[in-house]
């Protein structure tokens, strides 16, 4: 009971920072500017693993890839505390469930910002953080607006975007037990 509580605790913690580094570096590759509280509260809360990482990793092509160092970090710690010091896992096997948690955290915010976009359209169009969410969003939905135009008003790509990457989710969760047998 009190491994599957400091699992929990564990899992939630390193989420959302992950989730806070990967809105950054998503910020950043799209040259997205958020409003200033939000940036701030970002930056504040990143700056103290990536700026030290940023040192050894520089970014390459306009990529902050400390920041995603910074994530497979936060993962890897993830994984170490859940599983490697309470049983008997081997390294290769953590850094597999590394790869797999970044994938995760990666679906599961594209998700979340579909999720956002879709709250903001149907009660606020006009929020402060909706052109900001739409930004961010663009570059999933415009290929799949270009193919499936908008009926009756409604615009469906974002659906068709989230259905997609659920599939994506679930195709990851039932390979990650045959490549853990490898």
């Amino acid at each position: 009971m009190l491994h599957g509580i400091f699992t929990f605790v564990i899992d939630i913690l390193t989420g959302f920072f992950a989730g806070f580094l990967l809105l950054r570096f998503w910020m950043q590759v799209q040259r997205v500017r958020p409003p200033a509280g939000l940036a701030q509260a970002i930056f504040q809360i990143t700056d103290w693993l990536v700026h030290p990482i940023r040192r050894v990793v520089p970014g390459f092509r306009g990529y902050d890839w400390a920041t995603m160092v910074c994530v497979f970090l936060t993962a890897l710690l993830s994984m170490v505390l859940d599983f490697w010091l309470l049983s008997e896992v081997s390294f290769s096997a953590i850094l597999l469930l590394t790869v797999f948690r970044v994938l995760q955290w990666v679906l599961y915010g594209l998700m979340a910002l579909l999720v956002l976009e879709a709250i903001f359209s149907w009660v606020n169009p006009h929020a402060p953080l909706a052109p900001f969410i739409r930004a961010l969003n663009e570059p999933l939905l415009s290929p799949f607006r270009k193919v499936l135009p908008a009926l009756g008003g409604l615009d469906f790509s974002p659906l068709l975007v989230l259905i997609l990457l659920q599939i994506l989710s679930r195709v990851l969760n039932e390979l990650m037990p045959r490549l853990l047998m490898l």
